[in-house]
């Protein structure tokens, strides 16, 4: 498997923990050595593996969860770091997202998450020139 491939399968695992609210699989997916940071949207930016991991177990274990698509996701190779860009659709609601992941102990983890809502709807040209 490229390692484009291995970053974007990484991304599909954040977000089927994400829809399937497992807790487990979501704790699994982030970094355990490099540094780790998160921001939900209106939410302040969270750094530290426990406060992340802790704020992702609360939205995971506390349902309703409203269900969430990503699509148009851009992956970018910095060597042992992959960048996702995309959208997500989560209710009536459009995000776009931007998740680093890094390689570590030869699998791809999670060290970053940051979802803002957007104005900008996914099918329109300016979302899709923006990605590309």
């Amino acid at each position: 498997m490229s390692d484009e491939a291995g970053v974007l399968a990484a991304n599909g695992a954040f977000y089927a923990a994400f829809a399937d609210g497992d807790f487990g699989a979501m704790d699994g997916l982030w970094a355990r050595k490099a540094p780790v940071a998160c921001v939900h949207p209106g939410w302040p930016p969270m750094q530290g593996r426990e406060k992340v991991i802790g704020a992702w177990q609360g939205i995971l274990q506390n349902p309703p969860r409203p269900a969430i698509r990503p699509f148009g996701e851009h992956v970018m190779m910095l060597g042992d770091v992959g960048v996702v860009v995309g959208f997500e659709i989560i209710g009536n609601v459009t995000l776009v997202a931007t998740n680093i992941f890094v390689r570590e102990d030869g699998a791809w983890r999670m060290v970053h998450h940051q979802a803002a809502i957007t104005d900008r709807t996914p099918g329109s040209a300016d979302a899709r020139r923006s990605l590309h």
